[in-house]
C-alpha cells in the first residue's frame, strides 16, 4: 500500500489509501486491481474504532464527504472512523466502463464474476488486515445491506456489529420471487403518485405517444424511447421521487431540460455494470436468466405504468453506453452463480446487528425482509413508515444514530 495521503478539512480528517487485491481472491497470485477508501475521522477521534459504508448499487461507489460532515457521516464520527469504500469497478477502484476487459465475450464475462457481493466482502477483509484491524462495523445501505449479509455468512470473523439500512436481502428465495414482489410495490407507487397527481397520467400517456412518434434524443444522442422513459418510475420508490417525476413531466418533450431530465434516470451510462450486474445480486446460487422480463406483469407490459429498479435486455440496445457490455450480460444472464449466503451461519451468528426495515420499501419487499430478520440471530429490527428507501439519505443523523444505539444495546 502506498503512502497515504491526509487532508484536514473542516470538521474532520480526511485520508485516502488504495489498496492492491487479487482480481479473483481464491487465485492470489494473478490479476490484481485496485480498492480506494476513503478515511473520515473527527479531529478529535483518530484512533476511534472503524464503521466501513458499504454502497448501493451495485455499480456506485461510496458517498463524498462534505466539508464540514454532514448527515450520517457527522452522527457516525462522533463515534466511529467512517471508511468510504469504492467497491471494485467504481469510483477511484480500477473501474468497469463501456469497455470490458477480455477479449472475447465469454472473457468478460468471466471478468465480471469477480465483482459482486462476495468479492466485495474479501476486498474489505483484505483490507481490514492490511491496516491491523482486528473487528469492524459496518453500515450497508440497500445493496449494501445485501452485501452485509454476505459479511455475516462468510466472515464474520471480522465483524464487530452490522448496521443494516433498507437492505435486508431475501434469503434463500427464487429470483422470480423476488421481482414479482417488486412489481406488486411499484404498481402500488404509481397509484400513489397518480392519486397525488391525476392530471399526470393523461401528461404520461402523451409524452409516451410522443416518444413513439417522434425521434427526441438524450444529451448522450441515444433516442429516448417510450421503456427508457417508463424507467423514470424508479424515483417513485425516493421520499423526494413523486416531486421529481412530477417536475419533469410538467416539461414540455422537446425541451432541453426534459431531454436531459428524462434520459437515464437510473444512471447506467455513467455506471454501466450497475445494469450488467443487478440482477446478479439477488442470484443465491442460481442463474437469474433476465427474470424482470420474465416475470413482468401485464399491467407493466401495456405500457401505462412506470417501472421501478427492474433491468431488461432491451436496455443492451436502447442505452449506447451498455451496447459494449450487451454479449457479456447475456452469458451473465444464463450463468449459475454461486451462493451469497450461508443460512445456518445467519442463524447461529454472534455478530450484533441492527436493520431498518421500510413500511413502503419499493426495492427491498418489507415481507422478505422481515423473514430475514427472523433468520439472522439477535437481530433488532427497527420496522418504520417514517421513510421511504432512502432513509439514510433523507434523515441520516436520526437513522444511524439509531442503529448504533440499538447495537450497542442503548435502546
Amino acid at each position: 500500500m502506498p503512502n497515504p495521503a491526509t487532508y484536514h478539512v473542516p470538521g474532520a480528517v480526511l485520508t485516502e489509501r488504495e489498496h492492491t487485491v487479487p482480481l479473483h481472491h481464491a487465485s492470489p497470485d494473478g490479476r490484481t486491481i485496485t480498492v480506494f477508501t476513503r478515511e473520515v475521522a473527527h479531529p478529535d477521534g483518530p484512533e476511534r474504532p472503524y464503521l466501513v459504508f458499504l454502497q448501493g448499487g451495485p455499480g456506485f461507489e461510496a458517498v463524498r464527504p462534505t466539508s464540514p460532515p454532514t448527515g450520517w457521516i457527522k452522527r457516525a464520527i462522533e463515534e466511529y472512523r467512517v471508511l468510504l469504500v469504492d467497491q471494485r469497478g467504481t469510483g477511484r477502484s480500477t473501474p468497469v466502463g463501456p469497455v470490458i476487459p477480455g477479449a472475447t465475450p465469454a472473457d468478460q464475462a468471466a471478468y465480471l464474476t469477480h465483482f459482486r457481493a462476495d468479492s466485495i466482502v474479501r476486498d474489505c477483509e483484505a483490507i481490514r488486515r492490511e491496516l491491523g484491524i482486528e473487528r469492524w462495523t459496518v453500515l450497508g445501505q440497500s445493496f449494501g445491506g445485501f452485501t452485509s449479509l454476505t459479511y455475516l455468512s462468510f466472515a464474520p470473523e471480522g465483524l464487530e456489529a452490522a448496521l443494516i439500512t433498507g437492505g435486508l436481502s431475501p434469503v434463500g428465495r427464487p429470483v422470480d420471487d423476488v421481482y414479482a414482489a417488486t412489481y406488486g410495490r411499484a404498481e402500488e407507487a404509481n397509484a400513489r403518485y397518480f392519486a397525488r397527481y391525476p392530471d399526470d397520467r393523461a401528461r404520461a400517456l402523451e409524452v409516451l405517444d410522443r416518444l413513439e412518434a417522434e425521434e427526441l434524443c438524450g444529451p448522450s444522442g441515444d433516442r429516448i424511447t417510450p421503456r427508457m422513459f417508463r424507467q423514470l418510475g424508479d424515483w417513485l420508490g425516493d421520499s423526494a421521487g413523486f416531486e421529481r417525476l412530477h417536475n419533469v413531466l410538467e416539461l414540455p418533450p422537446d425541451s432541453p431540460a426534459f431531454l436531459h431530465d428524462a434520459f437515464d434516470p437510473m444512471s447506467f451510462t455513467r455506471n454501466p455494470i450497475y445494469a450488467t450486474l443487478h440482477e446478479s445480486s439477488y442470484a443465491d446460487g442460481v442463474a437469474t436468466r433476465w427474470s424482470s422480463e420474465r416475470v413482468m406483469p401485464d399491467a407493466f407490459r401495456d405500457g401505462e405504468l412506470f417501472t421501478a429498479e427492474h433491468v431488461f435486455p432491451w436496455m443492451f440496445e436502447d442505452y449506447g453506453a451498455l451496447r459494449l457490455h450487451a454479449a457479456a450480460a447475456m452469458l451473465l444472464a444464463e450463468y449459475p452463480w454461486p451462493r451469497l449466503y450461508d443460512a445456518d451461519q445467519l442463524g447461529r451468528t454472534e455478530v450484533p446487528v441492527a436493520a431498518t426495515i421500510y413500511v413502503d420499501d419499493v426495492y427491498v419487499e418489507r415481507s422478505f425482509a422481515e423473514e430475514t430478520a427472523h433468520l439472522v440471530r439477535g437481530l433488532r429490527p427497527w420496522i418504520t413508515n417514517e421513510y421511504a428507501h432512502n432513509g439514510l439519505r433523507a434523515d441520516g443523523e436520526r437513522v444511524v444514530g439509531r442503529l448504533i444505539d440499538m447495537v450497542k444495546g442503548r435502546v
